[in-house]
């Protein structure tokens, strides 16, 4: 494709305009607090945006229409779970975190807010949890490498390796440069972005189809098991799919939405605009691939590049149902959604690295201007390390974000929520649960054991521990408890 070619120099536009923002965003970006949470200074609409387009990666436009135009309606059990879980999150963890995380010394990372939530001298608390982070993101943010990949890959006919390296680009320059806010300015254009293309997208499938009627006639005559909800699979199955709602409260990337607003009182207001937009994009993601399975069984000489591989349905979508110029704003909004996650967890790990190690461990008298850069020389190592994991061409999206998404949601899930809401937890049983929630997410994704996904035995081994190792223990110190309560006073209701 050449470079006078639409898509191409929407492309181009879009990348420019999100680099400039890094730069932008560089004049605002003065400590290490500006760098990592922008100085908790998001309003609603932004803090909503933010947190939804860091949550809704290339899957949502890769993944998931992908996983539906194979398993047809039945797949869509994984976005009911998704809109529960992040409700829930969103009303159970977002104003407590927010309040928790600036009394308790102003905690920039989730490790920070372990450490000093449970008074842990020891910092065993931060190492494990910064460990995790390093991990499970490493294998998150390839599953954006490999995304951006495809796109680069399937838009503009060049080899794999050279779109791994292209895709990946811009996002690692504008998170270097601008930091938090970069990310999440950039958040709030992509999510806008991304609800075009999934509003715009399912209505001219469903009329190329030849209507609603006769998009589901199609279907049923192609293969009716596509229009169950159940599709003859048991009950483990569909635990698995809704099990997704269950990590929205382990997600470190997600989290530090909500550390960054500028106060509890915006939390309300950025649940209902990310509540609202959440649903609009699940519901057009989960349309745009099972009304593709009528259209490509209507048009069996253009289904070549999904029957190749199924993750690239919304690219071919785009492609031959839209002029180029529409089209190029439709793989734009796929690159957004790769760019606004995989910004958000290189920032979020170069975090840990920057005030979880070398801060906390290394170097605790270094200077506002030294932490800011090296943290941007650690969102380069961690983008390297991604980059090196995403070099396998077989790889593919969801089942990496699936992995990640149950090391975080085991891990930190049952932890986060326990620290919010039982003041008699304790350190102890916080370093249970976060070991029990990883390893069994690891040994049970080896073994694949009921077809059951891991989040599941993960999450609950994860609470039995931190319950029973908390109460087998002594209480906690006054401080905590005291800490706790002042926590539950000013968060209120939200």
């Amino acid at each position: 494709m050449s470079l006078s070619h639409p898509t191409t120099i929407t492309f181009i536009i879009y990348m420019a305009a999100m680099i400039g923002i890094g730069f932008a965003a560089w004049r605002y970006t003065r400590n290490l607090s500006d760098y990592i949470l922008g100085g908790r200074r998001l309003g609603s609409f932004v803090t909503a945006m933010s947190a939804g387009a860091s949550d809704m990666s290339g899957w949502l436009l890769m993944g998931l229409p992908g996983a539906v135009y194979t398993g047809g309606i039945y797949e869509s059990w994984i976005a009911i779970g998704l809109i529960a879980g992040a409700w829930c999150n969103w009303r159970l963890v977002a104003g407590r975190l927010r309040v928790y995380t600036e009394l308790a010394n102003n905690a920039l990372t989730l490790p920070d807010y372990f450490t000093s939530r449970f008074l842990d001298q020891g910092r065993q608390l931060r190492i494990l949890s910064a460990l995790i982070i390093l991990v499970f993101f490493s294998i998150y943010c390839a599953s954006g490498m490999v995304a951006g990949a495809r796109l680069f890959e399937r838009t503009f006919g060049i080899s794999y390796q050279a779109a791994l390296w292209s895709s990946a680009f811009a996002t690692i320059l504008y998170v270097v440069v601008g930091g938090f806010l970069a990310v999440s300015w950039t958040d709030t254009v992509q999510a806008t972005l991304m609800i075009f293309a999934l509003l715009l997208a399912p209505v001219v499938i469903i009329s190329h189809a030849g209507g609603w009627q006769q998009a589901l006639a199609t279907i049923r005559t192609l293969d009716a098991r596509r229009l169950d909800w159940f599709a003859g699979h048991h009950a483990w199955g569909i635990i698995s799919l809704l099990a997704w709602g269950l990590g929205y409260m382990g997600q470190p990337h997600i989290l530090a939405r909500f550390m960054s607003a500028k106060s509890v009182q915006a939390i309300p207001n950025a649940r209902r605009f990310g509540m609202v937009w959440m649903i609009l994009c699940l519901a057009g993601a989960v349309a745009s691939g099972f009304f593709g399975i009528a259209y490509f069984a209507q048009n069996p000489g253009l289904a070549a590049p999904v029957q190749a591989n199924h993750e690239t349905v919304f690219i071919t979508l785009s492609q031959v149902l839209f002029n180029p110029w529409v089209a190029g704003l439709l793989l734009s909004a796929i690159l957004a959604a790769i760019m606004s996650t995989l910004s958000c967890q290189l920032l979020v790990c170069s975090s840990a690295l920057t005030e979880d190690f070398y801060k906390g461990f290394l170097r605790p008298q270094a200077s506002q201007a030294e932490l800011v850069w090296f943290g941007r020389g650690m969102v380069l190592l961690v983008a390297a390390i991604a980059i090196a994991i995403a070099a396998n061409p077989e790889s593919r999206v969801l089942g990496l974000v699936g992995y990640a998404w149950a090391g975080f949601g085991a891990a930190f899930g049952p932890v986060v929520i326990f620290s919010l809401v039982w003041p008699r937890m304790t350190r102890n049983g916080a370093l249970a649960g976060m070991l029990a929630g990883g390893v069994m997410v690891i040994i049970w994704r080896q073994g694949g054991w009921l077809g059951l996904y891991e989040m599941v035995p993960g999450f609950a081994a994860a609470c039995a521990a931190i319950v029973s190792v908390s109460l087998l223990g002594a209480p906690p110190a006054p401080a905590v408890t005291s800490l706790f309560a002042r926590m539950r006073e000013q968060a209120g209701n939200c």
